[in-house]
């Protein structure tokens, strides 16, 4: 019976070689984590490109849209997926889990439509995180755990290409097309292209569920017993509250560029004195990176939020 090998048993088992393994798992993984961001980005363009075009008072950020570098999408890429691939599988899991008690509190005390699209913005990262903590946890001890992850982040490159190209093509002839009515995929669009919002929160509403699971399981290996679990949730749990709390008060008075860096800078900053007080000095060096890969997200999408506040 023939059996798929996985990579690490085709070579010796120096020790050295685990370390190198266990790097490019992480890679692979941030790597399926940056292309799922990408493709996030690339239809949120899409939908708010069709939109701007409909409105004639928004014809200058149509044509910001369309503007777009898209020889620099690689380049995002490849440095979303150095930042996921660094940042440890527990600092991702609190990321995921502060997100996900954000998106609820925000989708149950704000109105739909502008509010909730640009929260599919602002889970660029927390997805990344997301999908790393997800295949970690799905793939943990699994003997062909590398030749999975190499399927995965080749799909994940391929939708991001499809997306991408699906992008550039309707910023740069959806316009004549949907005139014209003759190309198959902007006819799709205009009849369907209201509903890209949709289809992406039901995504991502999957993919948050399996994440958040995939979170309590990764934090809780650590602890030992009862009372080190306690006294680690009970803090972290009165953190997020005062954060969601702090949150919702902004995002009713302010839904700009500048709230989204302000909220940014508070939830990180929540949780490096959280993490100062029950966690690893690695935790803190992969809050930094967490920051900088916010950070990373918000400006590569500057142009979309814009589009966003203005809807």
């Amino acid at each position: 019976r023939m059996a798929m090998l996985s990579l690490g048993s085709w070579l010796p088992a120096w020790p050295g070689l685990a370390w190198g393994w266990a790097l490019l798992d992480a890679l692979l993984r941030g790597l399926v984590g940056a292309c799922a961001t990408s493709v996030l980005c690339s239809l949120l363009r899409v939908y708010l490109y069709i939109q701007c075009l409909n409105d004639p008072a928004r014809q200058d950020l149509r044509a910001a849209l369309g503007a777009r570098r898209w020889a620099l999408e690689p380049l995002h890429v490849l440095l979303l997926t150095a930042v996921l691939a660094l940042v440890g599988s527990r600092v991702a899991a609190l990321v995921v889990l502060e997100f996900s008690l954000r998106a609820i509190s925000t989708l149950l005390s704000l109105s739909k439509g502008t509010h909730s699209i640009q929260l599919l913005l602002l889970c660029q990262f927390s997805l990344g995180c997301g999908l790393s903590c997800g295949l970690s946890f799905l793939l943990e001890g699994a003997p062909h755990g590398t030749c999975n992850l190499l399927l995965a982040a080749g799909l994940a490159g391929l939708l991001a290409v499809h997306a991408l190209r699906l992008a550039l093509h309707t910023c740069t002839l959806y316009e004549l097309h949907s005139r014209a009515r003759y190309c198959g995929v902007c006819m799709l669009l205009l009849t369907s292209g209201h509903g890209v919002p949709r289809l992406l929160r039901k995504a991502l509403l999957i993919t948050f569920v399996v994440a958040d699971l995939a979170a309590i399981a990764l934090i809780n290996r650590d602890f030992l017993s009862t009372a080190e679990a306690v006294r680690f949730w009970t803090p972290l749990t009165i953190c997020y509250t005062l954060l969601v709390v702090y949150m919702q008060e902004e995002q009713r008075s302010n839904m700009g560029r500048q709230s989204a860096y302000q909220t940014l800078l508070v939830r990180m900053g929540g949780l490096f004195i959280l993490l100062l007080t029950v966690g690893r000095w690695t935790d803190i060096l992969h809050i930094f990176l967490s920051l900088l890969g916010e950070l990373w997200c918000l400006l590569h999408t500057g142009v979309l939020m814009e589009a966003c506040r203005l809807q």
